[in-house]
């Protein structure tokens, strides 16, 4: 009778320690999963122009608190965590860019081997505790810089902006294939009050630019970017320009 209490008990025990392990395992504990940063890109920026060249990261997620970024070469390049009220609700949108040196004080190919194309992890964790992950890849195809680049005064200050294609890397750079997937054009009062940003397809050569965004007697500055299809795009600056009183 006494071996069939201790049973009894026994079992009783065994169950109760069955029950904390499945609720440390059960639906909080499998809600610690894996989740993925909705938006992971890194490029680089060449300004043909003044000739610098530079690195951006964009990135969006909802609610992370911390990140790393570790470029193919498995070496962490940035890191960052939210403090105070940024580790409790998180973050979402993240762009930076990179310092941009002229080529002349930095030469290419320093440049092109401190951030090596290939894979680059993003890893951090959320405020919900779970780990939020991306890949993002660079690569070497930088296009060159759109060539004759005008922008044309006409009747009442319409304006078109014009360019021709690219079709391949600057001179100096790895003459590896482009592939202009589109174009953007961005023209700025030189107070920086007020700015024209479109977007277009590779077939663009031209934009008009309607003439309600322009204003009479205010001087202008204007560039438009080649964008290829892994995601470096090059800047050509155009000559500024004043709109007739």
């Amino acid at each position: 009778m006494k071996r069939h209490r201790y049973i009894r008990k026994l079992s009783v025990l065994l169950a109760a320690m069955a029950a904390l392990i499945l609720s440390a395992t059960g639906p909080e504990a499998r809600a610690k999963k894996t989740v993925n940063f909705s938006i992971a890109k890194v490029f680089f920026e060449y300004n043909s122009t003044p000739n610098d060249l530079g690195v951006h990261i964009f990135l969006d997620g909802e609610d992370w608190k911390k990140l790393k970024i570790v470029n193919p070469k498995g070496r962490t390049i940035f890191e960052v965590e939210g403090k105070g009220p940024y580790k409790d609700l998180g973050l979402t949108e993240l762009f930076f860019e990179g310092a941009e040196p002229n080529l002349a004080d930095v030469p290419l190919a320093e440049l092109l081997d401190r951030f090596p194309a290939g894979n680059y992890q993003l890893v951090g964790k959320t405020v919900d505790g779970e780990k939020i992950v991306a890949t993002a890849t660079l690569t070497h195809a930088i296009p060159a810089g759109p060539s004759n680049v005008t922008a044309v005064l006409g009747i009442n200050n319409s304006l078109v902006i014009s360019w021709d294609a690219v079709t391949g890397p600057p001179v100096g750079f790895p003459n590896v294939p482009i592939n202009i997937v589109g174009y953007q054009v961005i023209v700025d009062r030189t107070d920086a009050l007020r700015r024209f940003d479109v977007k277009l397809p590779a077939t663009a050569t031209s934009v008009t630019v309607p003439p309600e965004f322009l204003e009479p007697g205010t001087q202008y500055l204007f560039e438009v970017l080649a964008i290829e299809a892994g995601g470096n795009q090059t800047i050509t600056e155009g000559d500024p320009f004043e709109t007739t009183p």
